[in-house]
């Protein structure tokens, strides 16, 4: 039995929920946005219109295996995480730290200056949008949580932070252990 997907996801208001059981698709369009999904054969997706709850289960005829148990699990927190998302949605905050290391908006892309001898430009993928605050903090938001955290990775990936002096591009509530340099005249 899996304990993620035997709990039900309630509807919050001003979120609707389409199910279209032939295609096996979930649309759900919120204040924030439209999502859709698909799930596979091995689970079943039921809506309660009235109760304004979504259950999923090991489709009838479907033998319990450990991947249709996985499958459950993965198709309830993505289609909570669709619902969620529109209603609320989800932010990442990234910080850039080092000496004349910025990010400037232009449009839907994020330039940043983090110690190349040229920029890096990164167009914002449809549904995510980003500000910067200083400079060097990027606040990244949108409906699919999947496309807000790989956003947050690419530009994260640009310049990952070493352990050494501390610089580079990193979550907000990321730790970086330090490490001790060289040690000279001992």
């Amino acid at each position: 039995m899996s304990r993620i997907g035997k709990q039900s996801i309630t509807i919050p208001s001003g979120v609707e929920v389409k199910l279209n059981a032939n295609d096996r698709s979930i649309n759900v369009k919120g204040p924030k946005g439209n999502l859709s999904f698909g799930w596979r054969s091995e689970v079943s997706v039921k809506h309660n219109d009235e109760d304004k709850q979504i259950c999923c289960a090991i489709a009838d005829g479907t033998e319990e295996t450990r991947v249709a148990r996985a499958l459950w699990g993965t198709t309830r927190s993505c289609i909570n995480n669709m619902v969620e998302g529109v209603s609320k949605g989800f932010t990442k905050k990234l910080k850039i730290v080092g000496v004349g290391w910025n990010a400037k908006a232009q449009g839907q892309t994020i330039v940043l200056s983090i110690g190349f001898c040229h920029t890096v430009d990164i167009v914002a993928p449809d549904g995510v949008t980003f500000e910067i605050e200083k400079g060097t903090a990027v606040t990244i938001t949108g409906a699919d949580k999947q496309a807000v955290g790989q956003f947050a990775a690419v530009i994260r990936s640009k310049r990952e932070p070493e352990p050494y002096n501390g610089k580079g591009i990193m979550y907000h509530d990321e730790i970086i252990i330090r490490k001790a340099g060289k040690a000279f005249g001992v």
